[in-house]
């Protein structure tokens, strides 16, 4: 199912040069096969790996997961214990990898950076009136600078849903590009909430305009709404990456977040990672999982395939 447009002769730096450009473009993509994405998804989670070859997934899910806390009901010492299980997720094991980042609000940024210094692990920052995304650009703008002053490497930003289905792309597309700016040097994030995008046509006009605009990575959902990450979106969004490097030279990364729980969910991911983008894609540099109860399910898995029993419910932490 390529994403690759009809018009891919067209420089790319002409497609967002004014709204029916960027419109004939999107909806010059071809149209999704949402019974064969959906049967293609579903064959790739079927895939089964060896013990070994498991042992390393399950470590490199790990590497990948971005430990998340966005509850109103935050404090600092929930997030200062989130940072300490993101640098030491088994404080019994040494040799248990670091999580990929820890993501919290903006004014929790701060404490957080705190909590993982001196580590690897990465902070993230919802910003742009995350998660509704209903705020002036000047808000939203201040929310990302807040972030960034405090501290974030990262900033996971939502699209204006209601901007995008009512077709004013361009509005979208120059959000991103604002946000993208006042991010400075920390990387972006771009949230479709592909809950409410209705279509894979949708998701895919989404990811091809974010990345357009300069998104680092493109992010399914937000994990405030029913419908979330699915094999399905993830193996779109996986296909668009790949199809926007082939054709600019430029990478983008893919993060599922929301419902993914268990280990034996996280390796089908990592399957369709590796069968559909490649293995440029297995590092935690451009792949992630948006998740606040799979690192247990992770840890568990782990400690059942070093010892050849599981522990007792108090092995891990409640987040």
């Amino acid at each position: 199912m390529p994403t690759t447009a009809p018009a891919a002769a067209h420089a790319l730096g002409e497609v967002t040069a004014s709204d029916s450009t960027l419109r004939r473009f999107l909806h010059g993509l071809p149209g999704v096969d949402a019974v064969g994405l959906e049967a293609r998804a579903a064959s790739l989670g079927t895939r089964s790996i060896k013990t070994t070859a498991k042992a390393y997934a399950i470590d490199l899910a790990i590497s990948m997961v971005d430990l998340t806390t966005l509850e109103g009901a935050d404090t600092p010492g929930k997030v200062r214990a989130l940072g300490a299980k993101a640098v030491r997720p088994d404080p019994t094991d040494r040799t248990s990898p670091s999580t990929a980042a820890v993501c919290v609000y903006p004014d929790m940024v701060a404490t957080a950076k705190e909590a993982v210094a001196g580590s690897s692990v990465k902070v993230a920052s919802v910003a742009t009136a995350f998660p509704a995304g209903r705020a002036a650009l000047a808000v939203k703008l201040a929310d990302v600078r807040d972030a960034v002053a405090a501290g974030a490497d990262e900033i996971d930003m939502v699209i204006d849903r209601g901007a995008f289905l009512a077709g004013n792309y361009m509005k979208v597309y120059d959000e991103i590009v604002a946000v993208k700016e006042a991010s400075g040097a920390a990387r972006l994030k771009v949230i479709f909430e592909t809950g409410e995008l209705s279509t894979y046509d949708n998701i895919r006009r989404a990811s091809w305009l974010s990345m357009l605009a300069g998104a680092d990575f493109i992010k399914t959902s937000t994990g405030k709404v029913a419908v979330n990450a699915t094999p399905a979106n993830t193996l779109l969004m996986l296909e668009a990456v790949r199809d926007f490097r082939a054709q600019t030279g430029i990478q983008v990364g893919v993060k599922p977040a929301g419902g993914i729980r268990t280990s034996k969910d996280a390796i089908k991911f990592l399957v369709i990672v590796n069968e559909t983008a490649g293995e440029d894609w297995l590092d935690n540099h451009w792949f992630r999982f948006g998740a606040s109860s799979l690192l247990n399910d992770l840890l568990m898995q782990r400690q059942k395939l070093a010892t050849g029993r599981y522990s007792g419910p108090d092995y891990v932490t409640v987040d």
